[in-house]
């Protein structure tokens, strides 16, 4: 079996062969931070984990770097509007980023460069892509010749002559064709610059990504991957300028995971329908998001909603429920059973579905389906009035491989002992008469988070336990 992927840039299904057999360089981009995540930022990290972790659980050796954009339009004006500076705004939003993506199970990439610390890499990309005669200077700005790159529009499929009726030259801009764009920006006066050949300014989006994956994977890497929104312009952007630089393919596969809508509506600000991770999380499991979002193909649209979220609470407590039944079935067991091989085929068929349909372009959706059939099984096997020790530890160790791959804990939360929550209460006071309501809050959170309510009265603080 070979692991499958749709490959956005050729619009169909390839086997996968990566540049050097048994690596994968892997490239995924990360978030603008100015605030906290929402719900539709959060998919890519938790499918390309997913991504990850399954080339991983294949045996491949995976390199993967996602970035963070640390200096932009959008960060300068959040520091402007609050009164702080660019650099200390952007750390305090890539710490939230950390602390939500990896309640969400995402673990760290290996390499999470930053705009600021690769200046000198981006300032060097653009003087040779300027010295190819791939790009110009206008009055302190450097824009790319789009025209100039035979293969733009392959990516989205698009026409340049398609592209350049849309184009337009927004006012400010200083390019030769509405189609060019820009790779470094002049520093407008009291923002936050760099010196460059052609004056104080910082870079422009599109070329980060293309100057940092250059420098720690290479001229051509295994996988590009992202939001479908970023498939057009900044992905193919990226594709025009690094292949213009180094004349060699940027990317042999290009992943994109679908939108998310919001009770069947498109996520906006206007709408208010944003939903913060930060805000989510407190509210909800996180691993329960985690198994929402996997339980739909990752290039499939996905709409979000309460009930939605409920209703994946509910069947992974059921998987939850059904380890836990089968390791006290473990400790209580006789071993009564003769050798089952049926049991023991049923159980190596159940692999190699799993592996089956994570071959066919990670397909979690019906990963997870396998999952519940396995569940079904295993209840089954439990009901059985002489059970085998060695088809019970099976059944635990293929539910303990699945959700390894799919980044999710099978562990039924501890539930909380009334002098434990006594112990959190009378701490929470504490943090409360010491003005550190952080500690305050996230005790009241850990508290809600499994089902403990509190009721403040002028008696003092009781609790009860959600029905």
């Amino acid at each position: 079996m070979a692991v499958k992927v749709y490959n956005t840039l050729t619009r169909k299904k390839e086997t996968f062969e990566p540049l050097e057999a048994g690596k994968v360089k892997m490239y995924v981009c990360g978030p603008t931070v100015y605030n906290f995540i929402h719900i539709g930022n959060a998919r890519p990290p938790i499918v390309f984990d997913t991504v990850r972790r399954y080339l991983t659980y294949r045996g491949y050796d995976v390199t993967f770097v996602s970035n963070f954009t640390d200096v932009d339009d959008k960060i300068i004006r959040a520091a402007n509007q609050l009164g702080e500076d660019v650099s200390v705004l952007a750390e305090r939003f890539i710490e939230a980023y950390h602390q939500d993506t990896c309640a969400l199970g995402v673990d760290k990439a290996d390499i999470h460069p930053r705009v600021t610390e690769n200046m000198a890499e981006i300032i060097q990309f653009i003087e040779q892509l300027i010295e190819k005669d791939y790009a110009y200077e206008s009055e302190g700005d450097v824009y790319f010749k789009t025209r100039a790159f035979e293969g733009y529009g392959k990516l989205s499929h698009q026409p340049i002559d398609e592209l350049r009726s849309g184009a337009r030259i927004e006012v400010g801009e200083k390019k030769q064709d509405p189609l060019d764009f820009v790779l470094w920006k002049a520093a407008k006066e009291g923002e936050i610059y760099w010196e460059s050949p052609w004056g104080n300014g910082r870079p422009g989006w599109h070329i980060e990504c293309s100057a940092m994956a250059k420098k720690y994977l290479g001229d051509t890497i295994d996988i590009h991957a992202g939001g479908q929104d970023l498939s057009f312009p900044h992905h193919e952007n990226e594709i025009a300028q690094s292949e213009a630089l180094t004349g060699k393919s940027f990317a042999n596969y290009w992943l994109h995971n679908g939108y998310i809508k919001i009770n069947n509506e498109k996520m906006s600000k206007s709408i208010g329908n944003v939903v913060l991770v930060h805000e989510l999380i407190k509210q909800h499991d996180p691993e329960v998001v985690r198994f929402f979002m996997l339980s739909v193909h990752y290039r499939n649209p996905i709409n979000f909603s309460d009930e939605l979220l409920q209703s994946a609470k509910n069947g992974l407590d059921r998987m939850r429920e059904t380890v836990d039944n089968l390791k006290h079935r473990l400790e209580q067991s006789a071993d009564l059973a003769t050798y089952e091989a049926e049991w023991q085929d049923k159980l190596a068929k159940f692999k190699e579905r799993f592996i089956a349909e994570m071959d066919d372009d990670f397909n979690t959706a019906n990963a997870i389906s396998i999952l519940f059939e396995l569940t079904r099984e295993a209840n089954r096997y439990n009901q059985e009035a002489n059970s085998s020790k060695q088809i019970l530890k099976e059944f635990l160790a293929l539910f303990e491989e699945f959700s390894g791959v799919l980044g999710l804990s099978l562990i039924p939360k501890h539930e909380l002992l009334d002098e434990e929550i006594d112990a959190l209460i009378e701490e929470r006071n504490e943090a409360r008469k010491a003005r550190n309501f952080a500690r305050a809050d996230e005790i009241r959170d850990l508290l809600k988070e499994r089902d403990i309510i509190l009721e403040d009265t002028p008696q003092g603080v009781r609790w009860k336990r959600k029905s």
